[in-house]
């Protein structure tokens, strides 16, 4: 475990510039879960959903403070798998890393998964498997070129979300003015009608808003590859603290105004979990063709956290390959500094899941989410408990290299974590999220029991196992290029 907080050397290539960050910040939370999964939301809390966003994005708003803090005085393409190791021990680091790194390639091809389905819906011809294994060759091609080429295809992809969301936000501005016909046909202002009109803002009391957040709070799993992605940055330390800046508020404002706008000009009755409230609203204000405009926005957005994933799961196993916590044969980096070992490591269960499609095309979506159930929350806590005891060190080591933190310290990330435990206690209760905390904390004892393994094994051969070494120093001794 090191004991300074000095940034170290990575070995990848500086290839992303500071436009994709600040692009990859504000578009990798925008996925699936919001244009589609805040229905769920909708239904079970009513216009409270806005309470319920405001709630679980501030909570994402906290974690990706503490990794802004954490990356931009000590960047490295592990992020907080190494923060965990420096702050905690070689256990939480090993823990945190293959954690993450199971629920990134689980999801990844889940979503390789919702996005062949929205693309065999356009080409029946094609098979489900057929187009899981497209997009999973597409971007395993794509993450196995310059990291640049990573870079600009989520530049893109985050620029098209984040002009759906922003001409989607103007459109439901003019309908809520009068300028554009609502639900009900007419051009009068809604005012108040559907907020307080069936049966108040909160007709569910606070308990629909706390269901709200339970249904809501995954939605926001994703800002974290940000901070993996700027070690591979010309200035790391400077240009994830410009990305957590300037995308946190803006995801808030993405996220709550959306909801705003959708349960001001439609009735929180009319929402049922599985359809887009999206296309209902662009439906009632006239705009043609809406559910295959959204398809388009939802496949890209689909394939933008697929690639982003892949991207951010396969830094994270060459992160601990480094450090000794995966195989060394990970850390072969190719000459335009990609660690393609590593890509086609995270990348495996993807051609997994086109077997998985081909056999159970229908279910396979709905297992494999429930897979990683709340792995996204066990995360969350290591990172807010690194944060608690890294800030510490920093503080008394190097100061001049906190130029962003995290606000309220230390009483603002208790907050974070008695929330996050909170959440876990409440879908234990829930009946539908119960299986999910219950597979979630399986895994998560699975990995915390190798870890101790390796702890033990590593202290009654002291003699046998030596000290890990520093990052640095691993790196360039162990990394090879092809």
């Amino acid at each position: 475990m090191h004991d300074s907080p000095a940034p170290e050397p990575e070995p990848l290539s500086p290839g992303l510039k500071q436009r994709h960050l600040t692009m990859l910040g504000l578009g990798g939370v925008i996925g699936a879960g919001l244009f589609v999964g805040s229905g769920a939301g909708i239904a079970v809390a009513g216009p409270g959903i806005v309470v319920s966003y405001l709630i679980a994005g501030a909570l994402a708003m906290l974690i990706m403070r503490m990794l802004g803090e954490m990356s931009a005085a000590m960047p490295a393409s592990g992020a907080f798998s190494v923060h965990a190791e420096r702050a905690l021990g070689r256990w939480a680091g090993f823990s945190v890393g293959w954690l993450y790194w199971f629920l990134l390639v689980v999801v990844l091809a889940v979503e390789a998964t919702g996005a062949a389905r929205i693309a065999h819906g356009w080409v029946p011809g094609v098979p489900q498997w057929g187009w899981v294994l497209l997009f999973m060759v597409v971007f395993t091609v794509t993450n196995l070129a310059a990291v640049k080429n990573f870079g600009e295809f989520e530049f893109w992809f985050a620029a098209l979300k984040i002009g759906a969301i922003v001409l989607f936000l103007v459109l439901g501005v003019l309908a809520i003015a009068g300028w554009l016909p609502t639900a009900a046909g007419s051009s009068e202002p809604v005012g108040l009608t559907y907020l307080t009109g069936q049966g108040g803002f909160l007709p569910h009391g606070w308990s629909g808003v706390v269901s709200g957040v339970l249904a809501v709070v995954f939605a926001f799993g994703g800002l974290e590859v940000v901070t993996i992605a700027a070690a591979e940055s010309d200035d790391p330390a400077r240009n994830v603290a410009r990305a957590v800046r300037s995308a946190v508020w803006r995801i808030l404002f993405f996220y709550v105004g959306s909801m705003l706008v959708i349960v001001t000009l439609l009735p929180w009755t009319a929402m049922k979990p599985g359809e887009s409230p999206y296309v209902a609203v662009l439906d009632a204000i006239g705009v043609p063709a809406a559910g295959q405009i959204m398809n388009v926005v939802v496949f890209v957005a689909l394939l933008s956290a697929l690639n982003a994933n892949l991207y951010g799961s396969s830094r994270m196993v060459f992160s601990l390959a480094e450090r000794g916590e995966a195989p060394k044969g990970l850390l072969r980096i190719a000459r335009g500094g990609v660690p393609r070992r590593a890509v086609l490591a995270s990348v495996a269960f993807g051609f997994v899941s086109v077997l998985l499609n081909l056999r159970w095309p229908d279910s396979v979506f709905l297992y494999m989410l429930n897979a990683v159930g709340a792995v996204l929350l066990f995360v969350w806590a290591l990172i807010a408990v690194s944060q608690l005891r890294l800030r510490r060190r920093i503080e008394r080591e190097a100061p001049q290299s906190l130029t962003l933190r995290v606000w309220g310290y230390p009483w603002l990330t208790w907050t974070a974590l008695a929330a996050m435990a909170a959440v876990l206690v409440l879908m234990l209760l829930d009946d539908g999220s119960r299986p999910q905390v219950l597979w979630s904390s399986g895994a998560t004892a699975a990995v915390l029991a190798a870890a101790g393994v390796r702890e033990l094994r590593a202290r009654r051969a002291p003699a046998l196992t030596p000290a890990p070494a520093p990052a640095a120093a691993s790196s360039g001794s162990s990394t090879k290029r092809d």
